[in-house]
């Protein structure tokens, strides 16, 4: 029989809040074969303080054989996984997964979740103590187990915070594929690297499908204050869901939407509709890019035209106040001087995509001996991370090269890198900045968007475009009267 403690109830606050603003630039070329309108929706949720615990925690570490080498891992894993164990307010439901080729309850001893209280906590962390490692890993068996203890729990807000030290080595015991399409939608997931054995973008394909973040320690003791600190925010996070509704207008349709800030989330929309379901939200803004295609033929050129209607809501919030439902427009154009501009906020993702895709390749390269290639495709990262004024992605670059000219791509790859650098260089560089310097901005971004704030960046949800500097090449917001790189003035947008 399970161990439980008095639960508690839990629920969103008496009344959340919730902000939308869409930032575009609308002028798209009627001469192109396949154009695509590109938007970026702010997301704001206030409000949700108040709300009881609607978490129920699933911790999943592994305990594999590499776990056990060298023994200050496996230590520094079971002083986190008590760190968030102490951390769960009573009646929280909570179980401890022993993750190897297999996924086994540590606690409790059956396929079912305890509630905490201090019998309860204190019966979990002498378990996670006696844990010993041995074993290889499938990662989709420990999500399979864990989907299974929060689908019996029910739980508003079930999430699952997982550890390894090792690759996916027994993925075709439980392909990892089909697990997670099981899980999606079902819970959230974040994961953790420690130690260097550890595959980024396997950690990266569970996170951006289960709507969680990777992230990673370099130092083994840095963990168990990391996981205090995560379970911190997941209790601020009393809004289960916010669905985002995209409505197109005839002949436009929705190529996608997916999350950008902080992280990059996949998202899908529920079958028939284009309506794209976000999980686990406290007070906060997440950002999120829709891409729109439309057939110009036959449409009206020179005017505004609506191409699709953006709306959001809490499914059972009765009391949210929801924002007014804000149109994405479309104005055909045959001035190549509009229609070859960008909106700033789209440029600064997909700049920060491009700067992954770098990272990407650099450890490719890396693996292969490629050693040259591998610096040129930071070079390249180094860059993009100048241009948008990230000055916290060019801090974690510099760990790996010696940066001699960042505006021009110049670095120097460190003799003592090492594999496991480039992991850490992936899972920190799938959490992006906020957006555009702005000093206007809606405010509660978390991100380390840098660069001159000298009246010249976009604010977020203005819609402005970015031009290329003519006397130094830099992007600047199209409105700005000079460039925030070298000063260069400029003249009105035509």
């Amino acid at each position: 029989m399970a161990e439980t403690g008095a639960p508690r109830a839990g629920g969103t606050a008496g009344q959340v809040t919730v902000g939308l603003e869409v930032s575009q630039w609308k002028y798209l070329s009627g001469e192109e074969s396949d154009p695509r309108m590109h938007a970026v929706l702010s997301v704001r949720v206030d409000g949700t303080e108040g709300g009881g615990p609607v978490l129920a925690q699933v911790l999943a570490l592994d305990c594999s054989g590499s776990m056990t080498w060298p023994p200050e891992k496996l230590h520094a894993a079971q002083e986190a996984a008590v760190a968030a164990i102490r951390a769960l307010p009573d009646g929280t439901p909570f179980a401890v997964v022993r993750g190897n080729e297999q996924g086994t309850m540590a606690y409790p001893g059956t396929a079912t979740m305890a509630r905490a209280s201090d019998a309860t906590r204190k019966r979990a962390e002498r378990v996670v103590y006696g844990l010993v490692a041995g074993g290889g890993t499938c990662i989709g068996a420990w999500l399979d187990l864990a989907r299974r203890l929060l689908t019996e729990q029910g739980a508003p807000v079930g999430h699952v915070l997982l550890l390894t030290d090792g690759k996916n080595e027994h993925d075709g015991q439980m392909p990892l594929a089909g697990v997670l399409e099981e899980c999606a939608g079902r819970f959230v997931c974040d994961a953790w690297g420690i130690g260097d054995g550890w595959d980024a973008r396997e950690l990266l394909a569970v996170t951006r499908r289960l709507h969680g973040s990777a992230s990673s320690v370099r130092e083994e003791a840095a963990l168990p204050a990391e996981y205090e600190k995560l379970v911190g925010r997941l209790l601020t996070k009393t809004v289960p869901e916010l669905a985002i509704s995209v409505t197109p207008m005839p002949g436009a349709e929705v190529r996608y939407l997916k999350q950008v800030f902080p992280t990059e989330v996949e998202l899908t929309p529920e079958e028939g509709t284009e309506r794209f379901v976000t999980r686990a939200w406290g007070d906060e803004t997440r950002r999120y890019q829709l891409c729109l295609c439309a057939d110009p033929a036959g449409r009206p050129r020179r005017e505004d035209l609506q191409l699709a209607v953006v709306a959001v809501d809490v499914p059972g919030a009765q009391e949210a106040r929801l924002p007014a439902p804000q149109p994405c427009l479309v104005h055909w154009t045959d001035n190549p001087a509009l229609s070859r501009h960008t909106d700033a906020q789209v440029e600064h993702f997909e700049q920060h995509q491009r700067l992954g895709e770098a990272v990407a390749a650099a450890t490719d390269a890396h693996r292969r001996g490629e050693r040259d290639l591998a610096e040129h495709q930071l070079g390249r990262a180094a860059q993009l991370a100048e241009a948008m004024g990230a000055a916290e992605q060019l801090d974690r670059l510099a760990r790996l090269v010696r940066i001699d000219d960042a505006s021009a791509g110049r670095v120097t790859l460190r003799p003592d890198v090492t594999a496991v650098d480039f992991e850490h260089l992936i899972a920190a560089s799938s959490h992006s900045s906020y957006g555009p310097a702005s000093g206007t901005g809606t405010g509660g971004g978390t991100g380390t968007g840098g660069g001159s704030a000298a009246g010249a960046a976009a604010a977020p949800g203005s819609g402005r475009a970015t031009v290329p500097c003519p006397g130094c090449s830099h992007k600047a917001p199209a409105a700005a009267r000079f460039c925030p790189s070298c000063g260069h003035p400029f003249e009105a947008l035509p």
